[in-house]
């Protein structure tokens, strides 16, 4: 019988733990995916991922909380048709193969009340590595279109594609390092 109250006193206390956390689903017209990679260091190289989804459980009092983000590898665009073509082919994205690029972050950094970076993980081309999103901006506010509360902000990293397997170019001058950008809003659910 103590055995039973412990385990029970052990789950009422977790329950309590994440009384405060809030799931807020990410709004797809307020969240754009960008990146950025030097074109021959001549100009910058600018893309985004159209299709995406996700959500984020965020708990204020435990300064905690879950975020994930999929998006669709066949929905990259850069406005230059060929180009979106040849980085869905094989040598990028493998869009046929990889039709997805998730990133999972499960923990939350804070600056005071503020998120101020996203830990986790990012998956693409079957690889998962860790990432730390830094946020630029963040803050929630009140919808008064939906009447709900929105949390968003402006995250960004830099990573070495190398590192999930993405090497085509390299030996002829195109970047390693790609700068990713997330800008992204959620409504509380």
């Amino acid at each position: 019988m103590t055995k039973s109250l412990i385990a029970l006193a052990v789950l009422s206390t977790a329950s309590l733990a994440n009384a405060d956390a809030v799931t807020y689903a990410i709004d797809p017209s307020h969240t754009f995916v960008t990146f950025e990679a030097s074109h021959f260091n001549t100009s910058t190289l600018r893309g985004r991922f159209d299709k995406k989804d996700g959500s984020v459980v965020f708990d204020r009092q435990a300064k905690s909380g879950k975020a994930e983000i999929t998006l669709e590898t066949n929905s990259v665009s850069t406005g230059v048709a060929p180009l979106d073509k040849h980085l869905r082919s094989k040598d990028f994205f493998d869009a046929e193969q990889s039709p997805s690029v998730k990133f999972v972050g499960n923990r939350f950094e804070f600056a005071g009340d503020k998120v101020s970076a996203v830990s986790g993980t990012l998956t693409m081309l079957g690889k998962t590595l860790p990432v730390t999103l830094k946020a630029n901006r963040f803050n929630c506010y009140q919808n008064p279109l939906l009447k709900r509360e929105v949390c968003g902000g402006d995250f960004e990293t830099t990573i070495a594609r190398s590192q999930w397997g993405m090497s085509y170019g390299l030996d002829y001058g195109l970047p390693d390092n790609i700068r990713l950008l997330i800008q992204v809003e959620a409504v509380k659910q």
